[in-house]
């Protein structure tokens, strides 16, 4: 009767991790021991970072990185527009795009930021871009919801750049406002905070917490069950 209701017991722990497992958002240590987020919800990866830019220079060197994104990505393809070379859609990337002090970086720098990680593999993937509204949406509106924001670190408080130009007049790029439920557009040559995405869960997760827990209760149960028949 005693196993029967520790049994129970297992059962009910792990009905509750499952549970736990379920939510939105998966923090875990990719490939290359970087931290992400994988979002269930928009089935994309977040570096756990949300100012990956900015710990890098700061744990590297302004100089040491903004030159490493220059040699990975010394122009940036655009709608043509009157910030770029000539106008003809081409923009030269040079370390007048970055920020000295604190990570961030106008439309085009944050781009090739993105590229400087597809260059390196950052946590196993060469796929990272910077996110779109939906993507935003989901994780500040309906996730944070779920699992708050402790899975991240450097959460920027103002805006950060989307992939998205504006059509109609592309010196404009979309940015999503931290504090707000909409987003609108900003020069390019601005400067806002950068945050990648790569499609799908990078890497592989570790062993899952139910895996684990199971495993732990029934040794525990071995362990007594021994104990109470010697």
């Amino acid at each position: 009767m005693r196993f029967n209701k520790s049994i129970m017991i297992v059962g009910l722990l792990l009905s509750l991790t499952t549970l736990n497992a379920e939510a939105s958002l998966t923090a875990y240590t990719a490939a290359g021991n970087q931290s992400v987020v994988y979002s269930s919800l928009g089935n994309i990866t977040w570096t756990g970072d949300a100012n990956l830019l900015g710990t890098l220079e700061n744990t590297f060197g302004f100089n040491t990185i903004v030159n490493a994104i220059i040699s990975a990505s010394p122009t940036i393809y655009d709608t043509p527009n009157a910030f770029d070379n000539g106008g003809l859609g081409v923009y030269n990337i040079s370390t007048e795009d970055f920020s000295y002090y604190n990570g961030y970086t106008n439309w085009f720098g944050a781009q090739a930021f993105t590229k400087y990680l597809n260059s390196i593999h950052y946590a196993g993937s060469n796929q990272w871009v910077l996110p779109i509204s939906d993507q935003f949406n989901h994780l500040f509106r309906k996730e944070m919801g779920v699992m708050a924001g402790s899975n991240f670190t450097n959460q920027q408080s103002y805006a950060y750049w989307l992939s998205t130009e504006y059509a109609y007049f592309p010196i404009y790029a979309s940015i999503f406002p931290t504090s707000n439920d909409f987003y609108f557009c900003d020069f390019k040559n601005c400067f806002n905070a950068a945050w990648a995405v790569s499609p799908g869960q990078v890497a592989a997760v570790p062993i899952p917490g139910a895996i684990w827990l199971f495993v732990s209760v029934l040794g525990l149960l071995s362990f007594t069950r021994r104990k109470q028949n010697g």
